[in-house]
């Protein structure tokens, strides 16, 4: 690939599209090729491409059909043909009439390539790069962020479907990389049965017992089939598919070999620690799908899905403010594991802010993102004020507002002493480790406590004493200074911004489907939404130029029928 610049749009379309839509509103690729020009210039995606060989689609148009595949919510295939079909993609793209545009599959081979020279952002940087220099954006202001769940592209498997569509896979597999050696090596009687078609529950025994015994064939299977290929007369290369080793790690994650009292070998499903068993994995390292290594399975309140999170960050104006005078535009998106905590998210953001010149001067979130170190780490490293709400104190005294909370202590840092709210000192000050942090506890003596009129509703213990643990000094400094500032109407009002980006979250489900993957992989999915956020800007910039109102009920046609029945269910 050689860069070269944009070739203007032919003559003939120009006239097409300007007799077409004389007196109307210019559909979004004329506008977008109007008013910013060559958005994604060849040059910036050199990098994945080679300066010999067969000459490639240009990428940087290839990006520009990425985001318009987005915008209208098409596939592949649709895409493609729009290239080819439609005038207004003609006009963007600087292609004449004549041009058969490129296969479907190109758009695939460009997402790969994108992902293996580490580009999925490109398009976003530029876009947001272009958008500053016109001034519709800049650094300082506010921005507010929120998430959302994404559903993974693949089906939900309980732990049986699991390990029997484990097997299946790793078979498939061997099947197509060395059919010979599996049917001179694996002989094991009813595999063909099970193992033909995929594995799903409503196939299975109603049973309990049976199917227990079946997840029991499935693991004997598993190790059968490991144990064949790691036999020394087995091809070396065949343990280094990829399907093989997920087997290996589903056998590990849920399964348990021993050996009874006659010394033959035993297989158990590992049951969880408090069912008094030996322990699953923790949740961000089981896998869910043999077929999607990133997905997992999380819950958020009542919400279970298996799949990532997907944070957006977008710039936001006061309610007093002229909404009319810049459109808010999204200059943040992050795709991570679904059990990854938000308050863990926020350090990123930042830093790819920071390194794009938009860092916010007030960034509005909500408590999910709230804790005293990312408040402090903020404010020090970025000099951004997070405007979320601390956690409450959830201690019995601060619930129930009877007693002594730890605020209405005072902590002398210094002497290292703490006095309650009826002057009696602390006796003992240990600092300690806690969750990996640093903290300290303070405890005051039985000799004082015991006698005062209000020790029971200070504390409960049946020792007879108070005792505090308190985070570092600036954590807990910070800490209590949040609190008290949420408590006013002032904060409270200012708080009310965050809310609009709920509007912005719904927008991107119905405009790009951000809430159900399209592709498999944490990688992939991460390059679709921040391909699907450009979408979105320009949305917003087409209805910002036409001088109407924001409109975020831009919906295609399968999200309207999916908002649809999901209203009737």
């Amino acid at each position: 690939m050689e860069p070269q610049p944009w070739p203007e749009p032919a003559p003939e379309v120009v006239r097409a599209v300007r007799a077409k839509n004389y007196g109307r509103k210019v559909p979004l690729p004329v506008a977008v090729r109007d008013r910013l020009g060559e958005l994604f210039p060849d040059a910036e995606y050199a990098q994945a491409f080679g300066r010999t060989g067969p000459a490639g689609w240009s990428p940087g148009r290839l990006a520009l059909v990425t985001v318009f595949q987005l915008a209208e919510d098409l596939t592949d295939r649709q895409a493609a043909d729009a290239v080819r079909d439609r005038l207004s993609w003609m006009y963007a793209l600087g292609l004449d009439l004549a041009d058969t545009g490129f296969d479907h599959t190109v758009l695939t081979q460009f997402r790969d390539r994108v992902l293996a020279h580490g580009l999925e952002e490109k398009v976003l940087d530029l876009l947001l790069a272009r958008l500053k220099d016109l001034g519709l954006l800049k650094d300082g202001g506010k921005q507010r962020t929120d998430s959302t769940h994404v559903i993974s592209a693949v089906r939900d498997l309980n732990r049986l479907e699991l390990a029997g569509e484990s097997v299946r896979a790793a078979v498939q597999a061997l099947s197509a990389a060395a059919p010979d050696w599996v049917a001179a090596v694996l002989d094991i009687p009813g595999w063909s049965c099970r193992y033909d078609t995929r594995i799903d529950s409503f196939r299975m025994p109603s049973s309990q017992v049976k199917r227990d015994q079946l997840a029991i064939t499935y693991a004997r299977d598993g190790y059968a089939l490991v144990r064949a290929v790691y036999d020394p007369r087995s091809p070396s290369w065949l343990r280094e598919l990829p399907s093989v080793q997920v087997l290996r790690m589903v056998l590990v994650q849920n399964y348990q070999l021993g050996t009874d009292s006659r010394g033959r070998e035993t297989v158990t499903r590992r049951r969880r620690s408090e069912e008094g068993g030996e322990g699953l994995p923790p949740g961000h390292r089981r896998i869910a799908s043999p077929y999607d290594l990133d997905t997992r399975w999380s819950v958020k309140g009542e919400l279970l899905w298996n799949g990532f999170k997907l944070h957006v960050t977008e710039s936001c104006t006061d309610v007093a403010e002229d909404k009319r005078a810049v459109p808010n535009l999204i200059t943040d998106v992050a795709t991570t594991a679904s059990t990854v905590p938000d308050v863990n998210a926020l350090a990123d953001i930042h830093a790819r802010e920071d390194r794009r010149g938009l860092l916010p001067a007030a960034h509005y979130l909500d408590s999910g993102y709230a804790s005293a170190e990312a408040i402090r780490t903020a404010l020090t490293d970025h000099a951004v004020a997070l405007i979320t709400p601390a956690l409450l104190n959830q201690s019995r005294q601060a619930r129930e507002q009877l007693g002594f909370a730890a605020e209405n202590f005072t902590i002398d840092w210094k002497h290292q002493q703490v006095t309650c709210p009826l002057g009696q000192t602390s006796t003992t000050w240990s600092p300690c480790t806690q969750h990996g942090r640093p903290a300290t506890v303070v405890k005051f003596s039985k000799r004082t406590c015991s006698p005062c009129p209000e020790r029971p509703q200070c504390t409960t213990d049946k020792r007879g004493y108070r005792q505090l643990s308190l985070q570092a000094k600036a954590m807990t400094e910070t800490l209590h200074t949040r609190r008290a500032e949420q408590a006013g109407r002032d904060w409270q009002a200012d708080y009310a911004l965050r809310c609009g980006v709920e509007g912005t979250i719904r927008q991107a489900v119905a405009t790009t489907g951000a809430r159900r993957a399209r592709y498999r992989g944490l990688d992939k999915t991460r390059l679709e939404h921040i391909t699907g956020a450009c979408a979105l800007n320009l949305h917003r910039l087409d209805a910002w130029w036409n001088d109407r109102a924001l409109d975020r009920s831009h919906t295609s046609h399968l999200a309207r029928l999916e908002i649809k029945l999901a209203t009737k269910t």
